[in-house]
């Protein structure tokens, strides 16, 4: 066992807005981390492609490195990356676990695409992988999963997980204005990357999503098992019809554990929904997060704060440190993989939900009959049918029961074929409240 005077060292890869804020960190609350932990910590390098460049927060040049391989190979206690992406991070994670450090990193990309690898070469090791940092930012959300929810069961998690995504949607909602809009908006505010397609596009969210129901449900999900759909289709118009029904839209994360042919199965994926306005979701503004939990026992839970950003991200990182170090202190591991149960992943087209689909029609006599008849020749029971507009501007808005999401889709494509049908405007999935 180490001896508690003795510092731990720590190395650092990469420096960008969330690395410069654990520097940071680090450095001013130096005296209360090393009493937490119970010994001090120290900064022994942090890895960078180009040590010139300007900073959030300024660096020593004497801890400024471009060998991060060889930084991870120094025999340091516990290594954080916030260098995100696959590679060089995956090499380096893997070089410094098999050189004895505890890892700490904030990557969800490479979580979600080969956690399995990681994890593996953790217990190998015999060293802690933590990654609170991966989803939600500062929120704490995968420890619960992890381990203060491991005495449960959970039966569903849905969540706001991008705040790019929930900005734009909130914008979009609050003043009427367009996608394109909203997103330049975004990007004037910091809130959006130059180029937005992770975010819009739902990639960020998927990869959420698989580390949450990998968690969540004792199973390995990657990010390929997640259905992905973005919201750049989104429009004004949709986000009215919402409002229309007492809903707002937001892009979702769902993950839940239904019923297969074969047994139970876990269902993840990622897009747009109209979630009625008194879901606890439904008021989460802006570039916020907020991941609602429900679980056998404990009930419903909610997980609220912000979702990305420098220093928020880097508050879940220390905690993560922290968390580490006192293991290496006590020579002792924390929680690993838990993928006992092996679930079957369900694919989308055998998931439960509801469509509401706007379809531009003709306006006379048989039209609704005839779109009545596609839903039952599908199976696909209606909840709620309006017609808004006459003559060349009307519409059918119908919204379903819950069906196979396979039954709906069929459906939607019978739709367009039809005669008295001109155009399947828009369609959203529903959920929340309804059957």
């Amino acid at each position: 066992m180490r001896s508690s005077g003795d510092a731990l060292r720590v190395a650092l890869l990469g420096c960008g807005s969330v690395g410069s804020q654990v520097v940071r960190l680090l450095h001013e609350q130096a005296d209360d981390l090393a009493a937490r932990i119970g010994a001090p910590v120290e900064l022994v390098g942090v890895a960078v492609r180009r040590p010139e460049a300007r900073r959030d927060v300024e660096v020593p040049a004497g801890l400024l490195t471009t060998d991060a391989h060889g930084l991870v190979s120094s025999g340091v206690d516990v290594v954080v990356e916030v260098v995100g992406g696959i590679e060089p991070a995956r090499g380096l994670i893997l070089a410094a676990l098999e050189n004895g450090a505890s890892v700490v990193t904030a990557n969800k990309a490479l979580l979600a695409e080969d956690g399995a690898t990681l994890f593996e070469a953790a217990e190998k090791a015999g060293r802690d992988l933590y990654f609170e940092a991966s989803v939600a930012g500062a929120i704490p959300i995968l420890r619960p999963l992890r381990e203060s929810l491991s005495g449960d069961r959970v039966r569903r998690v849905l969540g706001i997980v991008n705040g790019t995504t929930n900005y734009i949607l909130d914008k979009m909602d609050s003043s009427g204005a367009g996608f394109t809009e909203a997103l330049e908006e975004a990007q004037a505010l910091g809130y959006a990357e130059a180029d937005p397609t992770a975010d819009v596009e739902g990639f960020d969210a998927a990869a959420k999503a698989a580390i949450l129901a990998s968690l969540a449900f004792h199973t390995r999900v990657v990010a390929a098992d997640v259905h992905r759909e973005g919201i750049s289709d989104v429009s004004p118009r949709d986000v009215a019809s919402a409002r229309d029904m007492g809903c707002v839209v937001k892009l979702l994360a769902i993950c839940d554990v239904t019923e297969g042919p074969e047994g139970p199965a876990v269902s993840a994926r990622v897009h747009p929904a109209m979630i009625p306005r008194s879901h606890p979701l439904a008021s989460v503004r802006e570039a916020y997060n907020a991941v609602f939990v429900e679980t056998e026992a404990a009930g419903q839970l909610m997980f609220y704060g912000p979702g990305a950003g420098g220093s928020p991200t880097a508050s879940a990182v220390l905690g993560d440190l922290v968390t580490v170090a006192r293991n290496r202190l006590n020579d002792v591991r924390g929680a690993g993989e838990s993928s006992y149960a092996e679930l079957a992943v369900q694919p989308i087209g055998q998931v439960q939900t509801r469509y509401h689909v706007s379809l531009d029609v003709d306006d006379r006599a048989g039209v609704l009959a005839a779109v009545a008849l596609a839903f039952a020749e599908h199976g696909v029971s209606i909840q709620t049918v309006r017609q808004e507009g006459r003559g060349d501007d009307a519409q059918l808005v119908v919204v379903s029961h819950r069906a196979p999401d396979e039954a709906l889709a069929a459906t939607v494509e019978a739709l367009r074929t039809m005669p008295e049908v001109r155009d399947v405007s828009s369609v959203m999935r529903v959920e929340g409240d309804g059957e």
